[in-house]
């Protein structure tokens, strides 16, 4: 992609209200800062979009998904041990959940892939907690209907299904999905009036330029208000419907589409302070509570080959059965990474890893581990009286001929992220932003004697009178939505659309989130 149009592409896709502006002080002598308008969304730490400094020992910390029951084991004959690629999200008063169906197993020293057929399965969920694999009777497999094959043709490697937000869809396409390899042309274009009957909207691949070897999906993107894609490149090589000669790293492209047919503005995503790496899915999507935020989990691929620590993890007989397909086989290992972008394209990428493959057991610490599904849903926490969590799904089990699975795991809602402090305190600074709304609501976690407070200070750094670190009221507990207040109050519609910093101290405190609200 040459400059200027990467150029014209990032402009395009950056956020309409919080374009930068130059910032004047209060006595008219011009800033060299700038301004970010946020108005009332909700803002996490995921990034340093906002943050202009952090003081003492304050820092930005990478929480991680605690591990909870196996939601579904893949055991049924069309399912196989390598089912995977899963995509998740909550549709109404129910979950859907979508994944291939695939069998992989090494036998006399060669990778076997063809023991059935490739399908894509559908389950679902009341809670997203429990889930069930309904008969739909659309497709045979060994002479039967009686399944829950959900499509069968083109794409079936990577069929990726997602409900489509775009204002007045039609209904009849409600439901859209991406799928196909290389050897296939590209990356064909499906459409549902339900999520269960699936036709493709046109006969050619409708997105050509990649290598496609991996899950890659689509979403309506209310912030760029245009469709955005996520598929499988390389850094090198030639990947085309003739020739497969991949080289350097497993990447990732994105480009955007106004009627998801006709794709353009292609860019391969670029990283903050990350080294190259093979990252074998992206599962980005606007994160529903903060859409402008946009909150990929991608895998990180790792080939360690044989040392003494790989022979003493789990299953030694199963990796050295399948490191004599090939050595990858055996010695290769995956987990999930956290990464976060506004554009679409730039991401602050977390080196280290958010889902690690764990304490060494049975089916894990192997390659297909932790292959994240897309996406994060919520559901209700199993502690009575505990509001609402985030529920993640990841991959486990497989190529030991072994049903493999999907574990559910959960974290707080907006908690991918903190900025966090020890009881001897550490400071948060933010760039000069303007607000709308009435009152400002924390998402934040402190011990019993932890605390947090919040004042406003004006661009150039001094204090706003009546809303200062010490006018606040001490914040403390554990909660998604606390209203921080003032010796005057909660109100502070008089700072609205003015520049301002927030400024918080904190104690033994975590901060996830914080919105302005009316």
């Amino acid at each position: 992609m040459n400059p200027i149009r990467r150029r014209e592409f990032l402009q395009s896709t950056a956020l309409g209200p919080a374009v930068l502006a130059p910032v004047t002080s209060s006595a008219g002598k011009r800033e060299p800062k700038t301004l970010v308008h946020i108005g009332s969304r909700r803002e996490l730490f995921v990034d340093d979009f906002l943050i202009e400094r952090l003081e003492g020992k304050a820092e930005q910390r990478l929480h991680h998904p605690i591990p909870r029951e196996i939601a579904l084991v893949h055991d049924a004959p069309w399912e196989g041990t390598s089912s995977g690629y899963h995509t998740v999200f909550q549709d109404g008063d129910h979950y859907r959940m979508y994944y291939r169906g695939s069998q992989l197993e090494v036998i006399d020293g060669r990778l076997v892939t063809d023991r059935h057929r490739t399908v894509y399965c559908y389950a679902e969920s009341r809670d997203g907690i429990g889930w069930t694999k309904p008969v739909l009777g659309l497709f045979e497999f060994n002479g039967s209907k009686q399944n829950n094959i959900v499509w069968d043709g083109v794409g079936i490697h990577n069929f990726t299904p997602f409900k489509d937000l775009r204002p007045n869809c039609p209904a009849e396409a409600r439901y859209k999905a991406l799928g196909g390899l290389q050897s296939e042309g590209g990356l064909f274009a499906f459409k549902s009036p339900d999520g269960i009957h699936w036709s493709l909207i046109s006969d050619n691949p409708v997105i050509t330029n990649g290598a496609f070897d991996s899950q890659n999906l689509a979403f309506w993107d209310p912030t760029l208000g245009k469709y955005r894609a996520y598929w499988r490149t390389f850094t090198r090589g030639i990947t085309t419907k003739k020739v497969w000669k991949p080289a350097g790293h497993r990447a990732i492209r994105t480009g955007s589409s106004s009627d998801f047919l006709n794709w353009g503005d292609e860019a391969d995503l670029v990283y903050e302070d990350s080294p190259d790496e093979h990252l074998y899915t992206n599962q980005i999507k606007p994160y529903y509570r903060a859409p402008h935020i946009l909150i990929g989990f991608p895998v990180r691929y790792v080939e360690r080959g044989w040392s003494d620590s790989m022979r003493a993890l789990p299953e030694r007989e199963h990796r050295e059965l399948r490191a004599r397909a090939h050595l990858r086989y055996g010695t290769a290992i995956t987990e999930g990474l956290l990464m976060a972008s506004r554009d679409g394209v730039r991401f602050k990428r977390w080196n280290e890893a958010f889902l690690r493959p764990g304490i060494e057991r049975q089916d894990i610490w192997n390659y297909g581990h932790q292959f994240a599904a897309w996406h994060v849903v919520e559901t209700k926490s199993a502690l009575k009286g505990a509001p609402n969590e985030l529920s993640l799904y990841a991959s486990e089990g497989g190529w030991t001929g072994n049903s493999c699975a999907i574990r559910r795991y959960t974290l707080r809602l907006d908690g991918f992220v903190s900025v966090s402090a020890p009881m001897s305190g550490g400071e948060l600074v933010t760039k000069p932003l303007t607000f709308s709304g009435q009152e400002l609501h924390l998402n934040f976690a402190t011990s019993a004697a932890g605390s947090i407070r919040v004042g406003f200070r004006r661009p150039d750094g001094s204090p706003v009178p009546g809303f200062s670190i010490a006018d606040c009221n001490e914040v403390f507990g554990d909660t998604l939505d606390r209203t921080v207040t003032w010796q005057s109050g909660s109100d502070v519609r008089g700072l609205a659309e003015k520049p301002v910093r927030l400024h918080f101290e904190l104690n033994d405190a975590h901060l996830y989130a914080f919105q302005f609200v009316n």
